[in-house]
């Protein structure tokens, strides 16, 4: 992977993780950081799921790739969200 692919991997990571993030209803008390992360994470396990599926590769915009992703990011933001809610609600 070039330097242009990972700094591409992270800017759609990043996009991908906002995007999961806002998908879920209510507030997240996670920081944009991790948010960023997780989204850089459910691109990458997003596109090896499509491409397994075979539907990575198709002319124009892979919606469905796309989506994937969207759904793992809010997946891991939520579940995130929820681990970090758990531990701040057990500290005294």
């Amino acid at each position: 992977m070039t330097a242009t692919g990972v700094i591409s991997a992270i800017l759609i990571g990043a996009i991908i993780g906002v995007l999961g993030r806002l998908v879920l209803p209510g507030r997240q008390s996670i920081p944009i950081w991790l948010t960023v992360v997780i989204g850089i994470a459910a691109a990458l396990i997003g596109t090896f799921f499509a491409r397994q599926l075979g539907l990575a590769d198709t002319e124009g915009v892979d919606w469905t790739e796309i989506l994937i992703q969207i759904v793992l990011a809010a997946a891991g933001v939520g579940v995130t969200a929820a681990i970090m809610s758990g531990r701040s609600s057990t500290r005294v």
